[in-house]
């Protein structure tokens, strides 16, 4: 591109200003055979559109690749700002940053955990989705360890601090992905590749061309350079500087037509690479929120009645276990009123229902029979069995589980007809990601569960040492890292915004079958472009030995660069036609808390 744009603008100089080209009424003609008149004709429009064409791609590709540096800093503004501090028996608002290692703090229901520490009295419910990933809290009592950022979802805690700036958790996640995005090498251009050969051959010609006509046809000076110049002009495609972007832009808003965001050139190619797919379990092969998935009743029990109980009883609770019972129960009915309401930490809720009394929990005692069978398989296949009690007998278990969505097992079959191996990665336990690998059929032996953040990152490079090219799927913080670090990251839209930066493609719905999509639509993108390259200088390859023979007047590398920016425009323009494995339409952005039915207060 320099040469050639080189060339044109000094040729165009030297007719100016040496030439007749600057004399007032002279015209340029066209000529088939160059001619000593040709050192008068000018050529500023093909170095002016040609650097214009490549500085619009430049600016497009930057403008697509987008900024990680706001997502980080929402990462770290997740954290909380202040802390209640016990100090000499009164509790003190103090900003985190001005917290110290022994200090302890005050954290309510519905506030989050300040930093990383242990808990020294109370006990509750800790959510830490935005760490793990799981929709299930965790239940922490004295002596528990619990991470700055997560939220505490039900009870009184006082926390001892025992990590704070740059040590705490968030901190490190923050560091692991900034790391993981400076890893990345960026993807070698296949423009420069193609271009390591081209250019050295053209120089090559056209020096050989010069001397050719000088020494051995025995041709003027002028006639010589005219045609070496000729050759350096055609060489240099007008449309190499649309080839790239045209089909950029046009794959891309078919991809955003259909929920698709593809961040820039770079992603297209590692989509022809990539031969393994590492999904995360929670929210993106499955739903994220917890929902009934059976009901096993003890003899001389209706199985309606003790749902209905329950849920009823659950209703006035916080936990999302609670939750899904009382949207399971109350799908059908109005549940009932509930007196004498009560929680007990780690046991469970009590309260009478239509003049009984019914406790929804952990086991009291010894289950028998049905209920033993449906309690020991609910916990196999990685779900939570919640005991009825209905005037101190056992009445029913009933089981609450992340359920596959719908979609998950076809998306998972039409990436293993691209070629990918699907691997499921979780923080969650080993029982519940083999049961949901089993649903939307990926190989057990393909199923790495009960890791941390910087485990999945460990996986991810693991995987690429053994030679794979990895894609990961992922919609939370804890995937941020492992996003960044595959050689392809995708996020779930309905993800968090710190995934999504750390991502190269975006699927701006929670379906999985987008990412098969995404992938499709990348490989056909970067299909253009490479089709789009080889017009672009097959065009004026092939008139290079025109031109080095001396059967050539420069001015028609115009029309030939003008003929292949068409072909190539048009090329481009034939991604609009493509259409959505699955009939997607680009739908809203959801959450999984706007389809989570909100608890009422006890």
């Amino acid at each position: 591109i320099t040469l050639g744009t080189g060339a044109a603008y000094l040729w165009s100089l030297w007719a100016l200003f040496i030439g007749n080209a600057g004399h007032p009424g002279m015209t340029m003609e066209i000529h088939l055979l160059p001619t000593n008149s040709t050192m008068d004709e000018i050529y500023l429009e093909t170095a002016a559109v040609v650097i214009s064409f490549l500085l619009l791609g430049r600016w497009f590709e930057t403008k697509a690749k987008g900024q990680s540096s706001a997502a980080l800093r929402k990462l770290l503004d997740m954290g909380a700002k202040d802390a209640a501090v016990i100090r000499d028996g009164a509790e003190v608002r103090v900003p985190v940053g001005q917290l110290k290692i022994g200090d302890v703090f005050v954290v309510r229901p519905g506030e989050k955990i300040a930093t990383d520490g242990r808990v020294t009295e109370g006990s509750s419910a800790v959510d830490e989705s935005m760490l793990t990933g799981e929709s299930v809290p965790v239940e922490v009592t004295e002596g528990s360890k619990v991470t700055g950022a997560t939220l505490n979802t039900s009870g009184r805690l006082l926390v001892e601090v025992t990590r704070t700036g740059a040590d705490t958790t968030l901190s490190q996640m923050a560091k692991l992905v900034t790391e993981a995005q400076a890893k990345k090498a960026p993807v070698q251009r296949l423009v420069d590749r193609i271009s390591a050969v081209f250019v050295p051959v053209v120089i090559v010609i056209s020096i050989l061309t010069l001397l050719t006509h000088v020494f051995l046809l025995d041709a003027g000076l002028a006639t010589a350079f005219t045609a070496a110049v000729a050759v350096l002009i055609i060489a240099c495609p007008c449309a190499l500087g649309l080839a790239t972007p045209t089909a950029l832009l046009v794959g891309t808003g078919r991809g955003a037509e259909l929920g698709l965001l593809i961040k820039g050139p770079e992603v297209l190619e590692s989509t022809k690479k990539v031969d393994t797919i590492v999904m995360d379990k929670t929210g993106t092969v499955t739903t994220g929120v917890m929902s009934v998935t059976g009901v096993t009743v003890a003899d001389g029990f209706d199985r309606n009645d003790v749902l209905t109980k329950a849920a009823a009883v659950e209703f006035a609770s916080e936990h999302p276990i609670a939750q899904a019972i009382a949207r399971e129960g109350g799908r059908t009915q109005t549940l009932p009123e509930v007196t004498d309401f009560a929680n007990t930490a780690g046991r469970g809720v009590t309260g009478r229902v239509e003049g009984h009394s019914v406790t929804v929990g952990r086991p009291a005692g010894e289950l028998t029979g049905p209920l033993q069978d449906a309690f020991t398989h609910a916990q196999t296949l990685g779900g939570t069995p919640v005991v009825v009690q209905i005037n101190g007998r056992n009445a029913g278990v009933i089981t609450v589980r992340d359920t596959a969505k719908p979609t998950s097992a076809a998306a998972v079959a039409g990436l293993k007809e691209l070629g990918l191996t699907p691997m499921l990665l979780t923080g969650d336990n080993a029982g519940a990601a083999k049961a949901v690998a089993a649903e939307v059929g990926i190989d057990p032996a393909q199923v790495i569960a009960e890791v941390m953040p910087e485990d999945k990152v460990r996986v991810i490079e693991r995987l690429q040492k053994q030679g794979k090219n990895v894609a990961m799927v992922g919609d939370g913080i804890n995937d941020a890292a492992a996003l960044a670090q595959a050689d392809l990251g995708l996020a779930m839209g309905a993800g968090t915004d710190v995934a999504i930066e750390a991502s190269d493609i975006t699927l701006m719905n929670s379906d999985l079958r987008s990412a098969v999509d995404a992938i499709r639509l990348s490989r056909r993108t970067l299909g253009t472009i490479k089709g789009n390259l080889f017009w672009a200088f097959a065009y004026n390859v092939a008139l290079i030995p025109v031109a080095a023979i001396g059967l050539l007047n420069p001015i028609l590398a115009g029309i030939a660069m003008a003929f292949s920016s068409v072909f190539v425009v048009s090329n481009s323009l034939r991604l609009r036609g493509f259409t959505s494995s699955h009939g997607a339409t680009a739908p809203a952005p959801t959450t999984t808390e706007s389809a989570t039915r909100q608890p009422v207060n006890a």
